[in-house]
């Protein structure tokens, strides 16, 4: 348990990646805190798990990443009962689809707030602890959206663009101080939000289940085969080692060979 003292806080982490990243945290001994929306028994029961997983220390905080006030006294609040975050990872995202003259000013808000902006706020209050320190680990979700673009994803494409800027900026200002900034870049992770997506596309566009996910969802990913949850959470914990140390400001691509070509 090599995380056992540290405190690894996990934006949009009540499900999908992010959860899958607050178990393995877990599993190295780390106190986390997770965050998110969805049913409470459900989420109280993860914090449970993680409880029982880590043998330290776990909470949920509802914080409205839209919300820089929510995000600051989330920060605190983890400060104050688990320890300052020694790992941030920056996962919260939301997802619209629209050609862009016709995508909803509001939605646009909410893409960039959501993913980007919310980066820019754990980050600014988690650094000063970390510095203090002297050690910390900054992992950001990216995509391979933040290298590569797709048609009616503006919103998307921007805020993922933004933050491997945002990685490359913050590594750069931070690597004397023991701490290291990276980005992870998946292709399409099987999760349940790309699961309960097949149903629908297979209906609207007259396909079987295996069109859907072979001509549609990883049309663009040679390997034909989904990114795992637990691959994308291993990338992090390596991330998170003494081996990784050298390792910063890195947009780390895990996605089938999508952005080979």
């Amino acid at each position: 348990m090599f995380l056992k003292g540290k405190t690894a806080l996990i934006t949009g982490s009540t499900s999908g990646i992010g959860l899958g990243y607050a178990r393995a945290l877990a599993a190295e001994g780390a106190n986390v805190m997770i965050n998110g929306f969805g049913d409470q028994a459900e989420i109280d029961g993860y914090v449970e798990d993680l409880i029982r997983t880590s043998n330290a220390g776990a909470l949920h905080s509802g914080a409205d990443m839209s919300k820089p006030s929510e995000i600051r006294d989330m920060v605190a609040d983890c400060t104050k009962r688990l320890g300052a975050p020694d790992i941030l990872i920056n996962n919260a995202g939301i997802q619209h689809v629209s050609p862009i003259d016709e995508f909803p000013d509001d939605k646009w808000d909410a893409i960039l707030a959501i993913i980007l902006s919310s980066a820019f706020h754990t980050t600014k209050a988690a650094l000063p602890a970390m510095k203090a320190k002297g050690w910390g680990r900054i992992i950001n979700t990216g995509s391979m959206h933040s290298l590569v673009a797709s048609p009616y994803k503006s919103a998307y494409n921007a805020a993922k663009h933004g933050i491997a800027g945002l990685t490359k900026t913050v590594a750069l200002e931070v690597a004397r101080d023991g701490i290291t900034v990276n980005c992870i870049c998946p292709g399409y992770v099987w999760t349940p939000l790309v699961e309960n997506q097949i149903p629908d596309t297979m209906k609207t566009r007259g396909l079987t289940r295996d069109q859907v996910i072979n001509d549609v969802l990883l049309a663009g990913q040679p390997q034909k085969q989904f990114v795992q949850i637990e691959q994308l959470a291993s990338l992090a914990l390596y991330l998170c080692g003494d081996a990784a140390g050298a390792i910063t400001g890195a947009n780390l691509s895990m996605d089938g060979g999508w952005t080979a070509q």
